[in-house]
């Protein structure tokens, strides 16, 4: 990253922890994280203004804001593996690439997903295993993970994934409940799951198959 895109990450950074309190590694990663480099071409100049951003495909890129709001109800400290379900843009798993040692990020659209596996190519990042598929299925090959992630809002999580989140693992997703959307976060404790909602927010929805 050339000094120039540092200085404005490391900004955006310091922005998105006055409005939410970042630990120490959330912070850092958002700015290790090229934003530039998933926003599309027309939308450079705002790449680093705290808002969401269309891209291809009726998909949205989050808003920083968002990414590192996710990224720390995550509770990331001394977690290994991360699934991310949704890649979009890949913009949140580069985010994530940064705290967990593994991250592995499903997206159904494939289109999206190329460049995505193009973008972290670009940028030198090794740790994120991708997959084409749809996202509900989860990825049962590389399961248990420490924590999984919804980067889309569901109705429902589906047991299969709850099957993948290691005993003590938490997920964290967008839930639709009524017309809203509220960020949720469940933690797993043996068979049981504990639930905490956390904040209302606004994701595009998790939709079946995948999308060539």
């Amino acid at each position: 990253m050339d000094r120039i895109t540092a200085t404005k990450t490391a900004r955006l950074a310091e922005e998105c922890h006055k409005k939410f309190s970042l630990s120490s590694e959330v912070k850092n990663a958002i700015a290790m994280t090229n934003r530039e480099a998933f926003v599309p071409m027309g939308f450079k100049h705002n790449a680093y203004k705290l808002d969401a951003l269309p891209m291809g495909s009726a998909q949205w890129i989050s808003s920083p804001l968002t990414v590192a709001k996710m990224s720390q109800y995550l509770e990331p400290k001394s977690a290994d593996k991360v699934l991310e379900i949704g890649c979009g843009s890949g913009y949140q798993a580069a985010v994530l690439s940064h705290i967990f040692r593994g991250v592995f990020t499903i997206e159904r659209i494939e289109s999206l997903m190329l460049e995505a596996k193009l973008r972290f190519r670009e940028l030198g990042i090794k740790n994120i295993h991708t997959r084409i598929d749809d996202g509900q299925n989860g990825w049962s090959q590389y399961a248990p993970y420490d924590r999984i992630l919804f980067s889309a809002s569901a109705k429902e999580i589906p047991k299969k994934i709850f099957d993948q989140l290691s005993d003590g693992g938490i997920l964290v997703a967008p839930m639709e409940k009524g017309n809203k959307q509220i960020i949720t976060r469940f933690k797993k404790n043996g068979s049981s799951l504990e639930r905490t909602e956390l904040e209302a927010c606004d994701f595009v929805p998790v939709l079946n198959g995948v999308q060539k």
